[in-house]
């Protein structure tokens, strides 16, 4: 009996010491516990950081194909860089005239627009000018295979310089045509009519040479004054002339052709610059991805359009191969005029070999 007595003693000690140390350990556990919680909150990841946002705006209005592409280039740049870099679209104008704009793109303010070579030539990259030269290109292919050429290249290297990057060169605006109050048949009836022009030299001269009265003004203002004739016509793609409601006071549509517009999309070099590499490529990538888009719509919708513009009572005026010939050999003057006296010699026959 004392043996038992014994080894129940020695039992219920045992148990004692190790309900201690289980105590002890337990003790131990949570005092760890704060540490360890503390340790992954440390590990935490630092809240997102706010993403680039790139203010677009241009005068086209909502549902133009130009707008089109751009919701394009909008929806686009989101899904590729997953929300990190955003696009605000400003249409109509609402972020002022185009100059207004580059001013500030220049200045590193983070805006987007789009421009053409006749605006590179305002901002010191003169060579640049000939492309808005009137009747310079025979097709659309002519067109692009310069857009595409090293002299191209070249050009927008210096336009670098400026504090302008070409984010993507292959946006189709559109063959500009002229909507006129009164018909034009031929190159007498264009000659003393007064025609709105973008704010730029180019553009009034290169209307100049062809006998009507350019009239530089921001295409906001347009339809009153055609509305008030303060002038008697516009020039710009069918989708600009239909969207703008200017066929609601110029009936008579003259299909020139003067220019084949393939319209650029720009941002600051300070703003480029600011972009790591691999932003920089989603941003050129998808611009020019959505320019793809946004020619295809306007290849359809030019054609809705001009059916629209018969519906509503404007007459459209084929020109005569006559009327044709007449505005090509006017328009040669241009290529000679003292706004190329600070031209590349030869510039000319350099950019016609180059978009053969």
């Amino acid at each position: 009996m004392n043996l038992l007595n014994k080894g129940i003693k020695l039992t219920l000690a045992a148990i004692a010491v190790s309900s201690f140390i289980v105590g002890c350990g337990g003790e131990e556990a949570k005092e760890a516990a704060p540490t360890a919680s503390a340790s992954q909150n440390s590990a935490a990841p630092a809240p997102a950081a706010d993403p680039i946002i790139l203010k677009f705006g241009y005068e086209n209005n909502p549902g133009e194909p130009f707008d089109e592409g751009a919701k394009k280039w909008q929806e686009l740049l989101n899904e590729r860089s997953k929300g990190t870099m955003q696009i605000e679209l400003y249409p109509s104008s609402q972020l002022g005239s185009k100059t207004d704009i580059i001013d500030s793109m220049i200045l590193g303010e983070d805006v987007a627009t789009l421009a053409d070579g006749a605006f590179y030539s305002d901002r010191g990259v003169a060579d640049f000018g000939i492309i808005f030269g009137p009747f310079l290109f025979d097709s659309w292919e002519e067109a692009f295979k310069l857009n595409n050429s090293q002299w191209f290249k070249d050009e927008e290297k210096l336009l670098n310089e400026k504090g302008i990057k070409i984010a993507a060169a292959n946006w189709k605006y559109g063959d500009r045509h002229t909507l006129t109050t009164k018909p034009v048949r031929s190159i007498e009836d264009l000659h003393g009519l007064k025609i709105r022009v973008a704010t730029s030299e180019i553009f009034s001269e290169g209307m100049r040479v062809l006998g009507a009265t350019p009239t530089p003004m921001p295409l906001g203002d347009v339809y009153t004054a055609l509305q008030q004739h303060t002038i008697d016509g516009v020039e710009n793609p069918i989708p600009v002339l239909y969207n703008g409601k200017f066929y609601e006071v110029a009936k008579y549509l003259l299909l020139d052709a003067h220019i084949k517009n393939i319209t650029n999309i720009i941002v600051g070099t300070k703003f480029f610059n600011k972009l790591t590499p691999e932003q920089q490529t989603m941003l050129l990538e998808t611009c020019k991805e959505a320019g793809k888009y946004q020619n295809s719509v306007v290849d359809k919708v030019e054609k809705e359009l001009l059916e629209k513009m018969k519906a509503e009572g404007v007459e459209v005026i084929e020109p005569s191969e006559e009327f044709k010939a007449d505005l090509k050999k006017a328009s040669l003057e241009f290529y000679t005029l003292p706004l190329t006296k600070n031209w590349t010699p030869n510039l000319y026959e350099t950019v016609k070999a180059n978009c053969k």
